[in-house]
């Protein structure tokens, strides 16, 4: 490969020079920090929900409705940054540029979003809410979008995406149980914790800064190998005359159609279930903080068990089985325990519903580890036969599509959330009553919407997946030819 800017490649991209793409493990540990940016962001956002309503008391479809339009703006600038980045051409490479500037931007963002004004009207609070959520979803796209497309770049081997997506899934882990611990723990500890206003501003801030630090030892870890990866040989037409044409393009994929579609349909599945988590841990289960926490460290076990299965299973399976499995063992987790409690045939509260609960958690932790890791290198397949077929590089364009359908989604399930808390005619003076209790039937439909919803939404989803047709032996077959290409432009 040419060299870029007048940069020698130096000793690590070797393989990139060579033609085989398979970058060192110090690239990947890297590489894998940048994921601070989204589980952080993904950590501190099952917080946000609970906050807003149980704390701050706004409605349930005040506070849906804001995180909806907020998520569903913020995902319609996503093919903005996707075709953005696609084109820069850079001494840092074509992704790092908008990661640096992004960085800084979220996390003043994020801690503005948990650190509303004292004394401010609901229709203020709604306005400060949708600016905020708004604001540190985009920058974090701004951000991830280059990182995940970056990711998809690294490599073109079949497995060794999942590899690398299994180290990035792996810092998210750490980091997720770093900030669960920090919440739970310090933040939040004690009795009724979750539902005293004065902890949370401390929290978004100092969440903020940990985002912060690992998206910038990302950038600085990772940019002698991503400046030799491909970069465009020609200055782009402006956006506004291209954009329209290369979503257009990217439309008309099937691969990446069916990709979009299941995602939409799994992230509004979690968007929900999310929505609706810390209101059923505290009323319905009867949980204290500080067991909370062991709940989410089980999910992120499950996910950790995920890790080293998916690329064992991959060996054996196409990725198209793998993911099926995931989807299904997230819709059986959702349906069991929450429909015995919904139903009234089961419930226990407090220690006695801890076992159960982990159960519960492990199994969908197990299952979103295997999503989590496949989907993403499902998309850098996609991209590559794209390529095959149109001559065009559009990595970070299909990786923000798959962000746009997870955001927008997630925005329409936490939406679904508020509105279900509304028609359950939940009461709202609860969330500041440290041990009030709910009718009966109200925590019962609860636990219902928590579990049977989402697994309604995850069920659609696989369904519209099944078409999926990239194999093992049709991704090797597209890899060669491109690496043919490739040579013979040289």
């Amino acid at each position: 490969m040419a060299v870029v800017d007048g940069l020698g490649a130096p000793a690590e991209t070797q393989g990139v020079a060579a033609g085989g793409l398979k970058p060192p493990a110090s690239v990947k540990f890297f590489y894998s920090i940048g994921q601070f940016v989204e589980s952080g962001y993904l950590a501190i956002n099952t917080f946000i929900f609970f906050y807003y309503t149980a704390v701050l008391g706004m409605s349930g479809s005040m506070v849906g409705v804001a995180l909806a339009i907020s998520m569903t703006l913020d995902a319609a600038l996503d093919p903005l940054i996707g075709s953005w980045s696609d084109s820069v051409r850079s001494r840092f490479g074509r992704r790092l540029p908008a990661m640096l500037l992004a960085a800084p931007l979220t996390m003043v963002t994020m801690g503005l979003l948990f650190a509303p004004p004292n004394g401010l009207t609901p229709l203020l609070l709604f306005v400060w809410l949708t600016l905020t959520k708004g604001g540190v979803r985009a920058f974090a796209s701004m951000y991830n979008i280059p990182y995940f497309a970056l990711g998809g770049e690294m490599s073109d081997d079949y497995v060794e995406r999942s590899r690398i997506v299994s180290y990035r899934l792996l810092a998210g882990i750490l980091v997720s149980v770093l900030i669960t611990a920090l919440a739970y723990s310090v933040f939040f500890a004690g009795e009724g914790g979750l539902q005293r206003p004065e902890n949370y501003p401390a929290f978004g801030w100092s969440i903020a800064v940990l985002v912060l630090v690992g998206g910038l030892i990302c950038c600085a870890g990772v940019w002698r190998y991503a400046v030799a990866l491909p970069q465009p040989v020609a200055a782009p037409e402006p956006m506004g005359r291209r954009l329209a044409g290369e979503v257009a393009e990217m439309l008309g994929n099937r691969t990446f159609l069916i990709l979009f579609l299941s995602m939409l349909l799994f992230a509004s599945a979690v968007g929900v279930h999310q929505a609706l988590n810390n209101h059923t841990y505290v009323f319905v289960w009867k949980l204290r903080p500080e067991t909370i926490q062991v709940i989410t460290y089980v999910y992120l076990a499950g996910i950790l068990a995920g890790v080293p299965l998916t690329p064992a299973l991959l060996r054996r399976m196409e990725k198209k089985t793998v993911a099926a499995i995931g989807f299904g063992l997230v819709a059986l987790g959702w349906v069991v325990l929450p429909g015995l409690r919904g139903l009234g045939l089961f419930a226990p509260t407090g220690a006695a519903a801890l076992p159960w609960l982990c159960a519960m958690s492990l199994v969908f932790g197990l299952a979103s580890g295997l999503i989590f890791i496949v989907f993403p290198s499902m998309m850098a397949d996609a991209a590559e036969e794209h390529e095959h077929i149109h001559a065009t590089r559009r990595e970070g364009l299909f990786f923000s599509g798959l962000g746009f359908a997870g955001k927008a989604a997630g925005g329409m399930g936490l939406m679904l959330g508020g509105f279900a808390l509304d028609l359950l005619h939940f009461p709202r003076e609860m969330g500041r009553q440290v041990g009030a209790v709910a009718p009966p039937e109200v925590l019962s439909h609860l636990a219902l919407a928590w579990g049977w919803v989402p697994a309604v939404l995850a069920g659609v989803g696989a369904l519209v997946f099944a078409p999926y047709a990239i194999t093992r032996a049709r991704h090797e077959a597209i890899t060669a030819d491109l690496r043919r290409r490739r040579a013979t432009a040289e």
